[in-house]
């Protein structure tokens, strides 16, 4: 995860494609189709078309005209859906990659286990890995949130970008709605005391 924008670097490299290329013909599988309504019917016109083409080959007196014409149509339909279907892979690729990206930094993240909640009190590093349930964090402008917690005590601007994908940094603090953070993402300003709300493995990444 690189440290300048707070975003996991992903590696988009032939193989990548690859396998996004494949997963659009394994999701030509109509119980894969049907899950999307719009390109479920584009589906459906493309293997009407297929027969039609077929039947117009073999059917006496069709001309070699509009066999071109339901050939043309029926090869655009068909790129169409995998057009359709590789979009589809490259996202949920570039998701799982993001996911696998985050949970790497999460392992990799230093925390600042405190003696009990309050600003100034003693604290020493531990890896994200060793921090339990309950345990008391502290996090600073600039430091990485080593957990999913509640604030427990202050106020901080919290940049999210890396798991919503929003730019606009929210602002996170005790009390609310907004008293809930999740490990992974980092703090821009301020400081926030997190009282760590998951075990290692028991996260929502």
């Amino acid at each position: 995860m690189s440290e300048t924008d707070g975003k996991p670097r992903l590696t988009l490299n032939a193989s990548f494609f690859v396998q996004a290329t494949m997963a659009s013909f394994r999701k030509l599988d109509p119980r894969v189709q049907i899950r999307n309504p719009v390109m479920f019917v584009v589906f459906i016109g493309a293997c009407l078309t297929t027969m039609l083409y077929f039947r117009s080959l073999v059917t006496v007196g069709e001309t070699g005209s509009s066999s071109g014409f339901i050939l043309a149509t029926t090869i655009w339909l068909w790129l169409t859906v995998l057009f359709a279907n590789f979009a589809e892979a490259v996202g949920e690729g570039q998701n799982r990659a993001q996911v696998a990206s985050l949970r790497k930094a999460r392992r990799d993240t230093p925390a600042k286990k405190l003696a009990e909640a309050r600003y100034g009190a003693s604290f020493e590093i531990v890896s994200s890995q060793d921090l339990n349930r309950g345990d008391l964090i502290l996090v600073e402008a600039g430091d990485w949130i080593a957990g999913d917690g509640e604030v427990v005590e202050g106020l901080a601007s919290v940049d999210e970008s890396a798991i919503t994908g929003e730019s606009a940094p929210v602002i996170r603090g005790v009390g609310g709605d907004f008293d809930s953070v999740t490990g992974g993402t980092r703090i821009l300003s301020d400081w926030l005391i997190v009282k760590i709300s998951a075990d290692p493995g028991q996260a929502f990444l």
